[in-house]
């Protein structure tokens, strides 16, 4: 069976491009509704490019952070996918 902070990798690396998904969807979607906090430390400490992890914002739908850049570098991302005007 696959961990948590796994299954989180899994279903963010399958976020296409242009969409979104909130932390507290990513969680629900591991099987953890509550664990909205964890995946976004998850978040935080990935570095692996094929996870999109800029992809994950807040549930009130603002960026949030991102470890490659702020949201500033996020929220340019974001933007050239098409996924925030």
């Amino acid at each position: 069976m696959q961990s948590f902070k796994d299954r989180v990798l899994d279903i963010v690396s399958k976020i296409p491009k242009g969409k979104v998904m909130t932390y507290k969807q990513v969680a629900e979607k591991a099987g953890s509704p509550g664990a909205a906090r964890a995946v976004g430390s998850i978040m935080k400490a990935n570095y692996n490019t094929k996870v999109p992890c800029h992809r994950v914002i807040r549930s009130d739908g603002k960026v949030g952070e991102y470890n490659r850049g702020g949201s500033t570098e996020k929220l340019k991302k974001l933007r050239a996918e098409g996924a925030f005007k």
